[in-house]
């Protein structure tokens, strides 16, 4: 959703000052096409949770360079969702779906490669990632310091109390042009210089300000995994890069491990039921669930819709599945992964998430004790 900014233009070469206020994706599409004949490239000027699995199972390959945890969470959680496995339990290779990620903040960068179900995911490595920086509702509302303060409180405060109930989107303009406006009138009753908008973007998008020479190395190093995997032509990457400029050069490759627990490429969480419970009883126990808290619930089983909160006309033609026993729904099978996107809490903050359930009927032939083992 990303459109192009006067502060893009100093570090890369697809853009022009005349491209500012477009889609990035539309014109970086147009130019690369311009310049390399033969490409063909669908540009997608949307959120990346409009589109459905059957989208990005197309691809061969997903690279990504995204700008925050959450949309990497999710692109990894759909990516592992089309896992399928053995009866020995191991992943099948034509259902690995292989990524390529790459990072910067500032002079620091990585590149990484992800096989689902065989290498560790993102979210096994999560802990990599430190929590953003919190500032105390009390310091933002009665004592603010700085200009980040002013910024935050128009954000999290003046926002709500204005626009009751209305969900603030930090992809549109209009929205972030508010809460500038409502930060500088801040920082002027405070005396608190420095309130501008490109740091407004900075502060309640996270933005770290970006460096040319850090994009092109991490850039390069996505560039070649992707040729490797795509031809083959080399082993790749295993499977953590990192890269700091900082002081001189320093690169290092680490080997990380998967987290057999994890909820994302694991084998999935285990859910027991009964034969009677209906869909939409099963959606209500996912928002109760200890180790989901999922709400909001679409559901699909084997590439098959089930239930889909939006569009309304995907959530119109599977209402009538809500009422009917979920057993039946999945063709009366007795243990079988569903997958299951919605939104969740995660550190305070409400995500968009996608998880993988082992869902398991109780009292029917072919269930035995290892497949209700490390039930919830």
């Amino acid at each position: 959703m990303d459109r192009i900014e006067v502060s893009n233009l100093n570090r890369q070469f697809l853009f022009r000052l005349q491209d500012v206020g477009k889609p990035k994706a539309e014109v970086a599409a147009k130019r690369v096409m311009e310049r390399v004949s033969g490409v063909n490239i669908v540009p997608h000027f949307c959120r990346i949770e409009d589109k459905d699995l059957d989208f990005y199972n197309d691809f061969s390959i997903i690279v990504l360079g995204l700008d925050s945890i959450e949309a990497r969470s999710y692109i990894n959680a759909v990516a592992c969702s089309f896992l399928e496995y053995d009866s020995e339990e191991n992943p099948q290779e034509e259902t690995i779906k292989p990524m390529v990620d790459g990072g910067t903040e500032g002079f620091k960068g990585h590149a990484r490669v992800i096989m689902p179900g065989v290498t560790p995911c993102f979210e096994c490595t999560i802990w990599l990632f430190p929590p953003q920086v919190k500032f105390p509702l009390c310091t933002l509302a009665e004592t603010p310091r700085t200009a980040a303060h002013c910024i935050e409180y128009a954000h999290l405060i003046k926002w709500d109390e204005v626009h009751s109930g209305k969900t603030f989107d930090p992809d549109d303009p209009e929205h972030m042009k508010w809460v500038y406006s409502e930060a500088v009138k801040r920082a002027e009753l405070f005396g608190i210089p420095g309130v501008t908008y490109s740091l407004t973007q900075g502060v309640v998008k996270n933005i770290i300000p970006a460096i040319a020479s850090t994009n092109a190395i991490i850039s390069a190093a996505c560039a070649l995994e992707t040729l490797k995997i795509a031809s083959g032509c080399s082993k790749t990457l295993s499977n953590y890069l990192t890269y700091n400029g900082v002081e001189g050069l320093h690169t290092k490759v680490t080997e990380f491990a998967r987290d057999k627990d994890c909820l994302v490429c694991g084998p999935g969480v285990l859910i027991e039921l009964d034969t009677s419970v209906t869909l939409q009883k099963f959606i209500d126990l996912l928002e109760e669930h200890p180790k989901l808290l999922i709400s909001k619930a679409s559901v699909t089983h084997r590439g098959k819709s089930l239930y889909m909160q939006a569009p309304p006309v995907l959530e119109e033609m599977t209402r009538s599945n809500l009422s009917l026993p979920l057993f039946d729904i999945m063709d009366k099978t007795a243990k079988d992964i569903v997958h299951v996107t919605g939104t969740t809490i995660n550190k305070g903050t409400k995500t968009s998430c996608l998880r993988k359930l082992r869902v398991v009927f109780k009292g029917i032939d072919g269930v035995t004790d290892m497949d209700t083992a490390g039930g919830a």
